[in-house]
């Protein structure tokens, strides 16, 4: 059945109405991840970048709100209410441990553009009323040119942010998918876009892993074909639980 167009307003504060059980959640409450985010913001030691994460992750700021509920995605992984904290935050943690194996990195830049690389879900999705829905902005504009004008709004509210460090962020935002045919403007020219990317790509493919394995029938050890991954997804059995060939 042809889906109806959403005209739906984006997130723009905590979300309400009930949520259906197939929506799912996360492995970890959402205080916990949280104090997880928390704790990885204060490890940014650029003053700029440090304001502008306060500005959108303030605990009294109405991003924070929208961005602590919001799903990360209409299915594939973390299509659930927390979803787009859960990604994130496990992008920008790893994000910022692989940063001192690999020299020339600016850690700073690459944990804020890690947080901030998904922002645009902001408005593109829309979780009342038990499901996922796209806004009308979502489906003419795309997550990530949403994401950009939304994060270059905040910097010009900011004033005095420096432009080498907005071109830095707003880069990451906009190349991350890493290539023109998979929707970003441009591909990513920095270490740490690069990075970025490539971390954003790991966390989507193993968050669909955690979805199949969730929809997997008892007993059974592969799921289905799935897009996302190009294959079918194998789920051997924990060692020492087969029985043992005679």
């Amino acid at each position: 059945m042809k889906e109806e167009l959403d005209t739906a307003a984006p997130l723009d504060g905590p979300l309400d109405g009930p949520v259906d059980a197939p929506l799912d959640g996360p492995l970890r409450s959402p205080e916990h991840m949280e104090s997880d985010l928390r704790e990885l913001t204060a490890t940014v030691q650029n003053p700029h970048l440090r304001r502008l994460l306060g500005a959108v992750f303030g605990e009294s700021t109405p991003t924070w709100a929208s961005y602590r509920e919001a799903p990360a995605a209409k299915r594939y992984h973390q299509a659930y209410r927390h979803g787009l904290l859960e990604h994130s935050l496990a992008v920008a943690q790893a994000v910022g441990a692989i940063s001192a194996t690999f020299p020339g990195i600016d850690r700073d830049v690459a944990v804020t553009g890690a947080l901030l690389h998904d922002i645009g879900k902001l408005d593109t999705y829309d979780l009342r009323g038990g499901e996922i829905s796209m806004s009308d902005q979502g489906r003419l504009h795309g997550e990530i040119a949403l994401g950009y004008y939304r994060i270059r709004r905040t910097i010009e509210r900011l004033g005095g942010f420096p432009s080498d460090l907005a071109q830095a962020v707003l880069h990451i935002i906009l190349s991350h998918h890493g290539s023109l045919e998979h929707g970003s403007p441009v591909v990513p020219c920095t270490r740490e876009a690069t990075l970025v990317h490539m971390i954003d790509n790991l966390g989507g493919r193993l968050g669909s892993f955690d979805r199949l394995e969730k929809e997997l029938p008892a007993g059974e050890r592969w799921s289905a074909y799935d897009k996302a991954l190009g294959a079918g997804a194998y789920f051997p059995a924990p060692p020492g639980t087969e029985r043992q060939a005679a």
